[in-house]
C-alpha cells in the first residue's frame, strides 16, 4: 500500500523573485510507503463542513507532469509538476493542480468540492489569478500550437510541459514559491501565464441546495430549498422512509418533484400528525463541474483546483427538522478560514429557545431568531462536533481545518513540521467538551501545542477562545 505524500526540500535561493520569508522548507510530491504518513483524523459519519455540495472524488496521482526546481536559502530540489487526476464518485474523472505545494498528498484521500472561503484560496489576493490561468492554459487550452504560439514558444511544447509549465505558474501565486520549470519551454509557458494573468471571480458550485438545513412545525411545507446548478436539470430523491413517515418533497403548490433545474424552490410537505423527527432529501445530476473549483480532502490531504472535467456526478443534501412546539433547530457548518475556525449556523423555527454547548460555552438561540457561532480552531486541527435536538435530532459535523499554505504558516527561520495524525477536537451531545491537539511524535512543537490545549481547559474558552456570533431575525420559512 502506497500513499503520496511531499518531503522537505532544500534549496539555495537562486532565482528571479524574492522567496517567501515565511518559508524555511519546501516539500515535493511523490510516493512513499504506507506509514510514513498516517491517515489524519476520523472520517465524518453524518457531514463534512469542508463541502456541501458538488462532487465527491479520490484522489489517484500525477499523470501528466514534467520536472521542475524550488530555489530556496539553504539549497535547490528537484520536484515533479504537473496535473492529478480524480475519480469522482457515481462516475466521472477530474484533472486538478495543487495550490499548496509543502503538504502532504495522501494517495486515495476522499475529497469534495468547497468554495474557496474553506481553503486557502480564499485569504489569497491571488486566486483569481490562478483560475485565469487554469481558463488560459492546458488541459482547458489543449491546442499546444495554439498554446506555445500565445506564449511566444514556438513548436514543440508537450502536454508534459504544458502541465509542468501551468503547475509551476500556479505555485508561484498560491504558495509565493520560488519555483522553475527545467524544461525551456515549460519554464517561459509559466512566465508568460504569470506575466498575463488577469484576476477572475470564483466559479459557482456545480451543484448544492442553499440553505442545507430548515425547520419549523409539522402540517407546513418546510423551505425553500433553492436548487443551485449549471446542470440542465437534476433529480430530486425523496426521504428513504417518505413511504412510511409520509413527507414528500413538492414545489410552492404542493406538487410532488422528482426533477428540477436551477432556481427551482424545494420544499418538505410534513403531514400534520407527524411525530417530532427528521428528514433529508437528496438532489443529483450529471455535469461537467467549473474550471477553478477548490477541493479540500477530509483528512489532511493537499488542496486541489479543478483544471479539467468530465461529465461527472455531482450530489448534495439538505435537511429538514420538524417539532410540534419548543425548539425547532435547523443545523449546518462551514469552514471559514478568514475566521480561522468552522461557522456553526443554527436557525430555530420553534417557539422556545435553543440552547446547545460548543468547547464549554453554552448558546441560546431566540425563537424565530438564527445565529451563527465560529468554533476557532488550529491550523490543521481535526474537528469532530455532535450537537443534539428535539425530535432525535444528533448532528456531526468533522473534519480538518486546512486554511494555510505551510509556507504561510510558518516564521522566519522555522523548519516545517508535517503533523502525522492530528487527534480530533471533539464535541459530544451538546453537554461535554475535550480538545486534543494534533500530535507530531518528536516534534518540538509538541509542548507547545500541549501548553496552547492546557491553557484552553484551564481558562475554560473564556479569553482564549474568541466566538463570533451573528444574530439576526430568521426569515419566516413558507
Amino acid at each position: 500500500m502506497f500513499s503520496s505524500f511531499c518531503v522537505p526540500l532544500v534549496s539555495t535561493g537562486r532565482g528571479r523573485r524574492p522567496v517567501r520569508p515565511a518559508a524555511a522548507a519546501l516539500v515535493v510530491c511523490g510516493l512513499a510507503v504506507a506509514g510514513v504518513l498516517a491517515t489524519a483524523g476520523p472520517a465524518a459519519a453524518d457531514g463534512t463542513a469542508a463541502g456541501q455540495g458538488g462532487a465527491i472524488t479520490t484522489v489517484g496521482g500525477l499523470k501528466t507532469y514534467g520536472d521542475a526546481v524550488v530555489h530556496e536559502e539553504t539549497g535547490d530540489r528537484q520536484i515533479s509538476a504537473g496535473l492529478f487526476e480524480m475519480s469522482v464518485e457515481g462516475g466521472g474523472t477530474l484533472q486538478t493542480y495543487c495550490v499548496d505545494l509543502l503538504t502532504p498528498t495522501q494517495k486515495d484521500a476522499k475529497y469534495y468540492e468547497t468554495p474557496w472561503s474553506g481553503t486557502s484560496l480564499g485569504a489569497n489576493e491571488n486566486a483569481g489569478k490562478i483560475r485565469w490561468i487554469l481558463q488560459n492554459s492546458y488541459p482547458k487550452v489543449n491546442d499546444l500550437t495554439e498554446l506555445a504560439r500565445e506564449a511566444g514558444i514556438g513548436s514543440g511544447l508537450t502536454e508534459q510541459d504544458a502541465a509542468a509549465g501551468t503547475q509551476v505558474a500556479i505555485w508561484r501565486f498560491s504558495d509565493g514559491a520560488e519555483v522553475e520549470a527545467v524544461d525551456p519551454q515549460a519554464e517561459r509557458l509559466a512566465d508568460y501565464l504569470e506575466d498575463k494573468a488577469g484576476s477572475t471571480a470564483e466559479p459557482s458550485a456545480s451543484l448544492t441546495l442553499e440553505p442545507p438545513a430548515v425547520s419549523g412545525p409539522p402540517g407546513t411545507l418546510l423551505g425553500p430549498v433553492t436548487v443551485r446548478t449549471g446542470a440542465d436539470s437534476v433529480t430530486v430523491t425523496p426521504p428513504a422512509d417518505a413511504a412510511t413517515s409520509g413527507v414528500r418533497i413538492v414545489d410552492e403548490q404542493g406538487e410532488p418533484v422528482t426533477t428540477a433545474q436551477d432556481g427551482s424552490r424545494l420544499y418538505f410537505d410534513v403531514p400534520a400528525d407527524a411525530a417530532d423527527g427528521t428528514a433529508e432529501l437528496t438532489v443529483h445530476a450529471s455535469t461537467t463541474v467549473p474550471v477553478g473549483r477548490a477541493f479540500a480532502s477530509e483528512g489532511r490531504s493537499q488542496t486541489q483546483i479543478l483544471a479539467g472535467s468530465s461529465e461527472s456526478t455531482v450530489t448534495a443534501a439538505a435537511s429538514a427538522v420538524w417539532a410540534d412546539s419548543g425548539p425547532i433547530p435547523a443545523l449546518s457548518a462551514r469552514e471559514n478560514c478568514a475566521a480561522g475556525g468552522v461557522d456553526i449556523t443554527a436557525v430555530n423555527a420553534g417557539t422556545k429557545p435553543f440552547t446547545f454547548e460548543l468547547l464549554g460555552i453554552e448558546h441560546t438561540i431566540p425563537a424565530d431568531t438564527t445565529r451563527t457561532v465560529t468554533v476557532p480552531l488550529l491550523e490543521d486541527q481535526a474537528y469532530d462536533f455532535t450537537i443534539t435536538g428535539p425530535g432525535g435530532l444528533e448532528q456531526r459535523f468533522s473534519g480538518v481545518l486546512d486554511c494555510l499554505t505551510q509556507s504561510s504558516g510558518t516564521n522566519d527561520g522555522e523548519t516545517t513540521q508535517i503533523f502525522s495524525e492530528p487527534s480530533p477536537a471533539t464535541v459530544g451531545g451538546g453537554t461535554s467538551e475535550e480538545l486534543n491537539l494534533a500530535e507530531s511524535g518528536s516534534s518540538g512543537a509538541t509542548p507547545l501545542i500541549g501548553g496552547v490545549a492546557i491553557g484552553l481547559v484551564v481558562i475554560g474558552g473564556a479569553v482564549l477562545i474568541l466566538l463570533r456570533e451573528r444574530e439576526r431575525t430568521a426569515p419566516h420559512q413558507d
